[in-house]
């Protein structure tokens, strides 16, 4: 786990990544299984379609999904409709119960709790089949607030809009590149490998008076 230089900053808001944190990963599981799905080498394909996500600007609102998957289309050649391809991913987004039991713990506890995702519509398709959104204080969705967590100015924005400091806020993702760039404006990170691990590193920050609750 990753600290501020302020060791004196005590945690009022937890930022929640939602694929690999919230939820099993299933962009990438379903991408590398559609990947397999065309014979390509899935590691390759999902590189491209990973790449082709934000260029198309799906990933940030800027285009419709049918423009998102044409390209992949062109660019990979595999085959298939639109909603084949995005239920091979919506199916494997899992969501944890255990990553939701300690997210709804410290929200009674008095933190506030907020979502920040890489994620298209597809999130909200989730929220209106799982009720997800009801755990968290507010959701930051790249698709809605234009913005992805790969410009590393995202997390500012989203202190301000939670009206606290960075050093006030820990962020909480399995992407090492998006948790470097939190650290590098100032926020608490865990990068979650695990929900032992994680456990762990909550409970650290408790015994040490840093968790606001």
């Amino acid at each position: 786990m990753h600290r501020s230089s302020s060791m004196q900053n005590v945690i009022r808001v937890v930022l929640f990544d939602f694929g690999g944190v919230i939820a099993e990963e299933g962009f990438f599981q379903g991408i590398v299984a559609l990947g397999r799905k065309n014979g390509l080498d899935p590691e390759v394909f999902y590189r491209t379609v990973d790449r082709l996500i934000y260029e198309t600007g799906y990933l940030t609102g800027l285009s419709e999904e049918a423009t998102f998957w044409n390209a992949v289309r062109e660019k990979t050649g595999v085959t298939g409709s639109d909603s084949e391809f995005k239920d091979e991913i919506l199916k494997r987004f899992v969501i944890r119960p255990r990553m939701i039991k300690t997210v709804d713990h410290l929200r009674t506890k008095g933190l506030k709790v907020a979502m920040l995702s890489d994620q298209t519509d597809w999130l909200e398709e989730i929220d209106h089949q799982t009720g997800l959104y009801r755990h968290f204080d507010i959701v930051f969705n790249s698709f809605r607030i234009h913005k992805s967590k790969r410009d590393a100015s995202v997390f500012l924005d989203v202190c301000t809009a939670l009206d606290r400091k960075p050093e006030e806020t820990l962020f909480v993702d399995d992407n090492i590149n998006h948790i470097k760039r939190a650290q590098g404006h100032g926020l608490q990170t865990i990068h979650f490998t695990g929900m032992d691990e994680y456990e762990k590193q909550i409970e650290r920050l408790r015994g040490e008076g840093l968790l606001g609750v």
